[in-house]
């Protein structure tokens, strides 16, 4: 078993910081803090396979295909398709938890 404690990676340092949490053949998860104001650039992966966000900490939007964007707060989870254009937009600092299935 594996514990990673989340609370180490409240860093804000740059725009967006990533920390790796997991990475496995099945799996990968990654912690991405997103400062106030910011951008997490809307991209898509040319593979097959799912991803999930989930937000921890704060509010903002999740953005999809055209910058299409939906309202997001703590505790709210988003499930794509890893080849559907997928982003985030942070209104206040932004704590998100990604797990992408299979990993890239």
């Amino acid at each position: 078993m594996k514990v990673f404690d989340l609370n180490e990676t409240n860093i804000f340092e740059r725009d967006v910081n990533k920390f790796l949490v997991h990475d496995s053949p099945y799996f990968r998860i990654i912690n991405f803090n997103i400062k106030a104001g910011e951008v997490f650039p809307v991209h898509s992966h040319p593979v097959e396979g799912e991803l999930s966000i989930l937000v921890l900490e704060g509010e903002g939007e999740f953005l999809g295909a055209e910058e299409a964007a939906t309202p997001a707060k703590a505790g709210d989870i988003f499930i794509c398709r890893i080849d559907e254009p997928h982003g985030m937009r942070a209104k206040t600092n932004m704590r998100i938890l990604v797990t992408i299935a299979p990993p890239l």
